[in-house]
């Protein structure tokens, strides 16, 4: 599953001169948020895997599963 772009209501604390410090993010939108930079960082991965593969000559399904005795 693909986790969607989250909308945030972030709430910003400032220091006493005015300069933002902290975010605070309701619990449901930091899970939103973590699911959404697990997808980012599984598409890197996967996009550094296939550049490394290049053009290698792929298996097919059935001639794996035979050889995990499947």
């Amino acid at each position: 599953m693909t986790a969607a772009k989250p909308k945030l209501t972030p709430r910003f604390l400032e220091t006493k001169d005015g300069r933002k410090e902290f975010v605070v993010l309701p619990y449901d939108e930091y899970l939103a948020v973590r699911a959404y930079l697990d997808d980012v960082e599984d598409l890197i991965l996967l996009r550094q895997a296939k550049r490394k593969e290049g053009r290698a000559k792929g298996r097919r399904l059935e001639g794996v599963k035979e050889s995990l005795g499947a």
